[in-house]
């Protein structure tokens, strides 16, 4: 059986990759994966966003079927794919970040794991204590009112969350017993903002170099609610400022290259087994980077739900092989079992095994889905065509991905596309209708929650993610300690927002 090594991002964008047509941005070792192996140039996240992507994936579910449609605990947690292949006889080690819910120690079928989450005290946690750096109260960067401002990390290079995954991922592959496959997940927490880098790779790209993000004719048409509030959480409503947002994107940029640099230390360390082992990368989802005036995820626009997908497989099998037909991280699960020898497991009829690309030819769809009930967002594609619908805003977009105009023109309305949206719109329905969710759906149509206004309160909602004990230090300041803040910060924005009934 062939060994596997999932390397995985968190938050990175499809076009984030050099050999794969992205300008300025260097990526020698994902350029050499993609030289070796077959690079999925459509490839879906089932959701955008961290937990229900990921939940997901090691599945091989959709979000609608577990309900687990955004960051939170699922209603239903079948075998992974990482019980099956350790079933198999596969030894399993986790490296870094999970965002496993509702207990992110679950090993979920890892026979061990080197423990690294956002929050908390786990294993890296204390490696940067030992590594001399405890003063650091925020070891990823400053998040709250920071959290989407560039900033280079209080941390050296080599006490970085990056390099310690790959440390830790090398130490394992120099270490494993050698009569046994393995599977390694090597999970990085970054290009995730804060979008910070160590020196002097925070210094690698430069605002000046950077295009300005794209703001076609009527952008504001393409937004959904879910862009507003992310918008506004992350302190990013309150006017355009390019040259910040050419910086953030720099700063972006250098965050997935030191990923880069220690995908190519993990490479390395593969050493002459690589040719035994199927080594992947992907992303949970993607990062809208100011683009339509939107920052995040948590919609449906390519820059949020359109992630990098590369299979290299052993001795120059399919090298260089680019495939356009859409696909989905879903997908993973019966590749890894079927490569395990496992495909007699029950798999979801949505998913497909990478290895056979003419499963992949005759899929007609793949999906995305965040949230639910009056919050609910939801998309279908087929590669050519892509329909999504916001119950918050009881909107619907289309998109002729082959056009000129892309996602820059909804088409909903337009005669010349009335077909291809009913099509769609009606084999998302069905689909729903089929798994008895209701929640989306009611007697052949979209479920009418009504309209989501934003609060009037410019500040409601503004995000506050301080690190457990953050505010007694500030209380020690004595007469400079904060005393007072506005009765709308901190609050959780979706309290305050308000329904208007359409009436439909």
């Amino acid at each position: 059986m062939l060994n596997i090594l999932l390397l995985f991002t968190d938050q990175q964008r499809f076009d984030t990759i050099g050999a794969l047509g992205a300008p300025i941005i260097k990526t020698p070792a994902l350029d050499r994966l993609v030289r070796e192996g077959v690079s999925f140039e459509r490839c879906h996240t089932p959701s955008p966003v961290c937990v229900s992507a990921r939940h997901a994936l090691t599945t091989g579910l959709p979000p609608h079927t577990t309900g687990c449609v955004d960051n939170q605990a699922p209603r239903l947690s079948p075998p992974t794919f990482i019980e099956h292949l350790r079933d198999a006889g596969y030894q399993a080690h986790g490296v870094g970040k999970m965002h496993f819910a509702p207990d992110p120690r679950d090993m979920k079928g890892f026979e061990t794991r080197n423990f690294s989450e956002t929050f908390g005290q786990d294993e890296y946690a204390q490696f940067v204590v030992d590594s001399g750096f405890g003063h650091v109260d925020e070891p990823f960067g400053v998040r709250s009112e920071y959290y989407y401002l560039p900033q280079v990390s209080q941390l050296p290079a080599t006490v970085h969350h990056t390099h310690w995954v790959a440390d830790k991922s090398i130490e394992f592959l120099q270490n494993r017993p050698k009569g046994r496959p393995f599977f390694l997940w090597s999970s990085f927490i970054k290009p995730h903002p804060p979008f910070e880098s160590p020196t002097p790779w925070n210094k690698l790209y430069r605002a000046a170099e950077m295009p300005p993000p794209y703001r076609p004719d009527g952008y504001q048409e393409q937004l959904s609610f879910w862009n507003r509030v992310q918008n506004r959480y992350k302190y990013r409503d309150a006017g355009t400022d390019d040259h910040l947002n050419r910086t953030t994107r720099a700063a972006y940029y250098s965050s997935i290259s030191f990923i880069d640099y220690n995908i190519g230390r993990i490479l390395e360390a593969l050493g002459e087994s690589i040719d035994e082992t199927l080594v992947v990368f992907t992303s949970d989802h993607g990062e809208m980077l100011g683009d339509f005036g939107a920052f995040g995820k948590r919609c449906m626009l390519d820059g949020a739900v359109r992630v990098p997908l590369i299979l290299r497989w052993p001795n120059g099998h399919a090298a260089g092989t680019r495939i356009g037909a859409p696909v989905s991280l879903v997908d993973l699960y019966p590749t890894f079992l079927g490569i395990a020898g496992r495909d007699s497991e029950e798999r979801h009829p949505e998913s497909v095994d990478l290895r056979q690309p003419q499963q992949i030819e005759l899929r007609k769809y793949v999906y995305s889905h965040f949230s639910e009930r009056e919050w609910g967002h939801y998309l279908i594609t087929d590669g050519k065509w892509k329909y999504s619908y916001c119950a918050a805003d009881e909107k619907e977009w289309l998109y002729d991905l082959g056009s000129d105009h892309g996602e820059s023109r909804n088409l909903i309305d337009e005669t010349s596309a009335q077909q291809q949206g009913e099509h769609l719109r009606a084999r998302l329905i069905e689909r729903f209708e089929h798994d008895g969710y209701t929640n989306a759906v009611h007697q052949g149509s979209w479920k009418r929650y009504g309209i989501s206004e934003m609060p009037e309160d410019a500040d409601f909602g503004l995000l506050f993610q301080d690190p457990e004990g953050m505010q007694a230090k500030v209380d020690r300041l004595g007469e400079y300690s904060r005393r007072v803040l506005p009765d709308s910060a901190g609050q959780s924005l979706l309290s305050g927002v308000r329904r208007r009934v359409t009436g439909r």
